[in-house]
């Protein structure tokens, strides 16, 4: 069902959309809300229990600061680049849509890292301590592709799972030749892997170090389109799991 004009001025109680201030559409059964478009004023909007599938109409709506759209049809995370340009919105409630996926700490910290000024996510008050985590525990989204939307398997907006789901999968676009292996790897002042000539018995063990190899040559091609504050991030998290290697290490050497 499409949102229109009549039903909005019905329910905001006002003559025109541009003076439509607050609106509660909660559980109208919509899937198109493109009116919001048309909505510059709109400061508070209720869309929970619809059939929404994209926020791209709130993003001319400047004055937003609460947005309500749980339980609805939000596929990809990557919505979210649609509320970077809101800079009042301090509220969000996204819960119980498709793009929260399995993972709730990943999910928050995402939303958090491209949407630092919210103050309350999913009903839970934002703390500055997960402000700063999100900077490293979370992605950064881009806007998803229109084509296909409302069809088809959800987008995955997290560049690294993305990889490791798909760098065991034969054929993938991640499986580099070993050349472009040892290249990207030289060019980082990395050793090279080995050719294989093993057995056909460790022809397992070869298989998952050619899967390691990929994934780890497709994060080096990723830091090159890192910038300084990105980079910092990724050293302290490298040197992070390092630290917990190491222990592990000197754990097992101990026992």
């Amino acid at each position: 069902m499409k949102l229109t004009r009549k039903m909005v001025l019905s329910r905001a109680k006002a003559s025109e959309l541009n003076n439509v201030r607050k609106l509660n559409c909660w559980g109208s059964r919509l899937t198109d809300i493109s009116i919001c478009r048309e909505m510059p004023s709109l400061e508070v909007i209720t869309l929970s229990v619809n059939s929404v599938s994209t926020l791209e109409p709130v993003s001319r709506c400047q004055q937003l600061s609460e947005l309500y759209v749980r339980r609805n049809r939000i596929a990809s995370l990557g919505e979210l680049s649609y509320l970077k340009g809101l800079p009042r919105l301090r509220v969000l409630w996204l819960a119980e849509n498709p793009c929260c996926g399995a993972d709730p700490h990943l999910y928050r910290m995402t939303v958090l890292r491209n949407l630092p000024n919210l103050q309350k996510l999913d009903n839970q008050a934002v703390t500055e301590e997960e402000l700063s985590r999100a900077l490293m525990e979370g992605e950064e989204v881009t806007a998803p592709s229109r084509e296909g939307t409302g069809n088809g398997r959800p987008e995955l907006s997290y560049a690294l799972s993305a990889m490791h789901s798909t760098a065991e999968t034969q054929g993938d676009p991640l499986t580099y030749g070993e050349e472009e292996a040892s290249s990207v790897q030289g060019q980082l002042g990395l050793k090279p892997p080995a050719r294989d000539r093993f057995p056909s018995s460790q022809r397992a063990a070869v298989s998952s170090r050619k899967n390691r190899n990929n994934v780890l040559t497709a994060i080096l091609l990723l830091l090159r389109d890192l910038g300084t504050e990105e980079l910092e991030a990724v050293h302290q998290t490298v040197v992070s799991r390092l630290q917990a290697l190491h222990r592990q290490e000197l754990q097992e050497d101990m026992e």
